[in-house]
């Protein structure tokens, strides 16, 4: 009996615990800034992509876009529209151009080509109002983030070729929202933004991926932090604005159970909530995938900045070597050439010990690893750092994880860097310069991936599957 009350007790922390489980959420996020006829913004689809592996990490089904024309927008936003039916919590997501003519805001595709107030009035431009009520109108819970409030590039032209006294802003204009709405902008109705320093995301964007889904948070806090973070780091030069008419409080990350060493105390007492959230190694991970086989120097530079010591770093400055020195006779493609048994063939203690890798062979393997930006120890020795090393290497390039090699892998990591006069294998060649060589990028974890909003094993089922298995397995 005593058992079953635990159980009971554990199916109630999990729900409670986690109702954005039960929730229905979706998102659409957008960032222009390829812009064809006006001056690009460098950063708003550095800020989307960042912001879309954000929500996703937080269950969000994400509608995402960047650098979209007048037509793949609508697109995008009728795909995001019929999701939005009837969903829990709805979040729109843009950063780019916008303008505001007559006291109406309006979103700029990357094709926008506006001479005239007319041109806007027949379709060139996205009117706000009209997009969020089309879209969002069903949801329960409807956020609103305009990172849009930029110079009006067209404000000029409009005003030469109007007929009448026509009111062309800088910036957006002011907008109130509905019941269940919250509408935030990256500054003060009337006034511009900072877009941020090139590559990197802006000072609004930044502000919101740190704070509006820190577990335990509601979102109206969490928006508190982040004028107060923007109006800090502008020196005081940007403070964002917003209305709100939320009936309730929303939290876009619950705050977890508590861990599961206090079971017993859940008979007795309501469950406990943890307020310190784990690294944001999960929002790392999307962040990576999105940009890992990028072409642009600038969404690299940003996951950099974003990550200074993160886990995927060095392939980022291989990326970004491979990128600006152009193609290198000192480097190879991961892939090409790689026999496909190399990404199924388990590798063991067995089939290491058959390659019959000498002291001098494991310390090549060594700084061929530390040449590839996984660093650890020449020593000729596989310990468990070296073990750990040759694990996290397996799954940047998507082979078994196992931290041993078999023939296969060694000779995928052979074929990673060219060999050069001195690179050696024998022991007097510790200061050896291989780390001076890069690898192509390539890689980047593979199948070990996972986007946010869970599944398989992290559900209800898997958590309380797992602790049904360590209360009855015990007997």
């Amino acid at each position: 009996m005593r058992y079953l009350t635990i159980i009971f007790s554990l199916i109630c922390m999990t729900f409670a615990a986690n109702p954005a489980m039960a929730e229905k959420r979706v998102a659409f996020v957008v960032g222009n800034g390829a812009y064809k006829n006006v001056a690009q913004l460098p950063n708003p689809p550095v800020d989307a992509k960042a912001m879309a592996a954000v929500l996703r990490n937080v269950g969000f089904d994400v509608v995402e876009g960047t650098n979209l024309t007048r037509d793949a927008m609508t697109e995008k936003l009728l795909d995001f529209g019929k999701k939005a039916q009837g969903a829990d919590v709805a979040i729109f997501f843009y950063a780019g151009h916008g303008i505001a003519i007559g006291g109406t805001n309006y979103l700029l595709p990357v094709d926008a080509d506006i001479k005239s107030e007319m041109d806007v009035k027949l379709g060139a431009a996205i009117n706000i109002d009209l997009t969020l009520d089309q879209t969002m109108n069903d949801a329960k819970v409807k956020l609103v983030f305009l990172d849009a409030c930029r110079d009006n590039p067209f404000a000029a032209k409009i005003k030469s070729t109007a007929t009448r006294s026509v009111s062309v802003q800088t910036g957006l204009a002011e907008m109130k929202s509905g019941e269940g709405t919250l509408i935030a902008f990256a500054t003060g109705p009337g006034q511009t933004a900072l877009d941020g320093q090139e590559g990197n995301n802006s000072p609004f964007t930044r502000a919101l991926i740190d704070h509006i889904t820190k577990p335990g948070v509601e979102i109206q806090q969490a928006m508190t932090e982040v004028r107060a973070q923007v109006n800090e780091e502008t020196n005081k030069g940007q403070l964002p604005w917003g209305h709100t008419n939320l009936i309730g409080a929303v939290y876009l990350n619950p705050a977890a159970p508590a861990p599961a060493a206090n079971v017993a105390a859940a008979t007795s007492a309501p469950a406990a909530v943890a307020s310190a959230a784990a690294p944001g190694s999960d929002v790392e991970v999307e962040f990576w995938r999105s940009i890992k086989e990028t072409n642009k120097p600038e969404e690299l530079n940003a996951y950099l900045s974003q990550y200074p010591n993160g886990q995927f770093k060095p392939l980022a400055l291989s990326r970004l070597a491979a990128l600006e020195n152009g193609p290198s006779t000192t480097t190879r493609n991961l892939t090409t050439g790689t026999d496909p048994a190399t990404f199924t063939d388990e590798a063991t203690q067995v089939t290491e010990d058959q390659i019959g890798l000498d002291r001098g062979q494991r310390r090549d393997v060594q700084r061929r690893l530390n040449g590839l930006g996984f660093d650890t120890k020449v020593t000729g020795k596989f310990d468990e750092e070296t073990r750990g090393v040759i694990t996290r290497w397996q799954a940047a390039r998507g082979y078994p994880s196992t931290g041993y090699l078999n023939k296969l892998q060694h000779k995928a990591l052979l074929a990673e860097i060219v060999a050069s006069n001195n690179t050696s294998t024998s022991d007097d060649s510790d200061e050896s310069s291989s780390r001076h060589h890069h690898s192509s990028g390539g890689g980047g974890g593979g199948r070990h991936y996972r986007g946010g909003g869970g599944g398989g094993g992290a559900g209800p089922g898997g958590l309380i599957g797992g602790m049904m298995g360590g209360l009855f397995g015990r007997h």
